[in-house]
């Protein structure tokens, strides 16, 4: 059974850095009928949040990745409690006594002296009266897991053969003074405890990783498989976290984004796929593939989400959306087919629908032509071969051709450059509000 987990922490709202990892754990799982698991890792008891949690799993019901499992890390510290004794008893983990201050010294002369800042293991050589004499004085341990000091491989599902040797790693400190796990020690308990069989993660991870499967080994785990995908960046290259307070799924959700447009861009950026919109959620997990997955960083362009989010809404029926537009003022199926083909977002609507159902303020270019148009209004039912026959009618009569023709009425009839087709606008608004407002008219 294929498992796979996505493991967010609560202090702070997901980000699109963080949805892209979750749409390729969510599509993998689905494709080799696995499950998903949601593990909330808030370890970090200081910043995580019960709202973040609760955003985080509003968000991602938004988006539809469904998870088969549910855990929260704080609830298992036990477990990870045990796992740490069983390393300090194997010799795993050891005790180290350094302050922030001498560590962040040590690292300074080492750089200083072109050597690698790397933790030169000084107390490992403390003997149990040195730790005597060092917790007298009121210190007490962080605890370091040791590690091999040797090669470690593995084939990368994204990568290919990766290794990386760990005798140019610092070993990484497990547990705090204060008694509490950093991220790493519980991540591998639940991992092992879960049954992960895939850890599919940003390449950012792939350091750690090395370290991680001799943690997975020294607990008698078997390591499951690791994939690496290229991190987001912007559009021109440049680093998300710069920006990420503005790329959150809650900001980017409240900036009328579809949940398949976002699930699609996400799903097709960093792959050799072509950025196109799927039909559904399955038929994204259908084209799933590592092969896929380039190495090159993935671009996160928000007008090419923009974009993706217009063709989707330009192809829903009414019926689809229809109790949505009912909040912006769009309350019959003519009308979204006569504006839905012109909205990026579906507030678009809204702004759209007001030149049928409120008041529009002419913009009147030449009077003497408008009033002319305006006598030549023909007298309803309208229907959309109207407005065909009565620009026809105009153009006889003035002369105007082309843009000359079309541009002013527009204007004055919408106020906007552009917009939705007028044959189609034409029979919504209705010859008395036309009328109004060939006559310069708030109407």
């Amino acid at each position: 059974m294929t498992i796979v987990r996505f493991a967010p922490s609560p202090t702070g709202l997901l980000h699109v850095g963080n949805v892209h990892g979750a749409i390729f754990n969510w599509l993998f799982a689905k494709k080799h009928h696995g499950k998903f698991f949601l593990r909330i890792d808030d370890t970090d008891t200081e910043r995580s949040k019960p709202e973040y949690e609760a955003a985080i799993l509003e968000d991602m019901a938004w988006l539809g990745l469904s998870h088969d499992i549910f855990a929260r890390q704080i609830e298992r510290a036990d477990t990870h409690a045990r796992a740490a004794e069983a390393l300090k008893a194997s010799g795993h983990l050891y005790p180290a006594y350094e302050t922030p201050d001498e560590l962040d010294r040590r690292r300074k002369r080492q750089i200083a002296m072109k050597k690698p800042p790397v933790y030169d293991r000084a107390a490992l050589k403390l003997t149990a009266e040195d730790r005597a004499k060092l917790e007298s004085e009121g210190r007490k341990p962080h605890w370091r897991f040791r590690l091999s000091q040797s090669k470690v491989t593995w084939h990368d599902l994204v990568r290919g053969a990766v290794e990386i040797d760990t005798a140019h790693l610092s070993d990484p400190v497990l547990i705090r003074e204060d008694g509490r796990f950093l991220y790493t020690l519980p991540s591998v308990v639940d991992d092992v405890d879960f049954q992960i069989t895939h850890i599919i993660r940003g390449e950012d991870h792939v350091t750690n990783t090395a370290a991680q499967i001799e943690i997975f080994e020294a607990l008698g785990a078997k390591p499951p498989h690791f994939a690496h995908f290229p991190l987001l960046v912007g559009a021109g290259g440049e680093a998300l976290s710069k920006r990420i307070g503005s790329l959150s799924l809650r900001e980017i959700r409240d900036g009328g984004i579809e949940p398949l447009a976002l699930a699609s861009y996400l799903a097709k950026t960093g792959t050799s796929d072509p950025i196109a919109l799927g039909a559904s959620l399955d038929a994204l997990v259908q084209d799933f593939d590592f092969a896929k997955i380039g190495r090159a960083p993935a671009h996160f362009d928000p007008k090419e989400l923009d974009g993706l989010n217009a063709k989707l809404l330009h192809a829903l029926p009414y019926a689809a959306v229809k109790d949505r537009l009912s909040l912006l003022g769009v309350d019959s199926e003519a009308l979204w087919d006569t504006i839905k083909a012109n909205v990026t977002h579906l507030a678009d609507a809204g702004d759209l629908a007001v030149l049928v159902t409120g008041a529009v303020t002419p913009v009147i270019e030449n009077a003497t032509f408008a009033a002319k148009a305006a006598e030549l209004l023909p007298p309803e039912p309208w229907d959309e071969n109207t407005w065909g026959q009565w620009t026809k009618a105009v153009s006889a009569a003035t002369g105007a051709k082309g843009r000359d023709l079309f541009h002013p009425l527009r204007l004055a009839l919408t106020a906007r450059e552009s917009g939705p087709e007028m044959k189609k606008l034409l029979p919504l608004m209705g010859r008395a509000k036309t009328l109004a407002r060939l006559k310069g008219e708030t109407a």
